[in-house]
């Protein structure tokens, strides 16, 4: 099973570091490739560089509330979901189709009704899986 994993072109798990301007901001956000890579690919879809991106979902992000400080990761999770959304076929792998084009509200419910169960953090951690189990014994 692991070499699968383990036989993933070493470039995709190097991290390389971005500047960019979040309104006049200077910053700088440090990503593994694979993750720019997607970034890529979701902007090209409309039409965005990474940094327009970047920016919308920073500023998508602030407008609902959301935790800016653990902003690295939000991108993280946001590549993960779009792949996971893709391969649910709520999100169309052609990309010629826009994501803006999408109707937010059917893939979130198409998201929910797959029927796997969120689980917690503190769950997690306090339910060790049954490989983990397997191990530990």
């Amino acid at each position: 099973m692991c070499q699968i994993f383990i036989g993933a072109d070493p470039d995709l798990y190097r991290t390389r570091s971005r500047s960019l301007r979040l309104h006049g901001v200077a910053t700088s956000i440090r990503l593994e490739i694979l993750f720019w890579n997607i970034l890529a690919e979701i902007g090209e879809r409309d039409g965005m560089s990474v940094g327009q991106l970047i920016t919308r979902l920073y500023d998508e992000l602030a407008a609902a509330g959301g935790d800016c400080a653990n902003f690295t990761s939000f991108l993280r999770v946001s590549c993960g979901r779009y792949l996971a959304l893709q391969a649910s076929g709520s999100i169309p792998a052609d990309r010629g189709i826009p994501i803006r084009s999408l109707d937010a509200a059917r893939v979130l419910a198409d998201e929910a009704s797959a029927g796997q169960p969120k689980e917690s953090a503190s769950r997690l951690r306090s339910q060790p899986s049954a490989y983990s189990a397997s191990i530990l014994r």
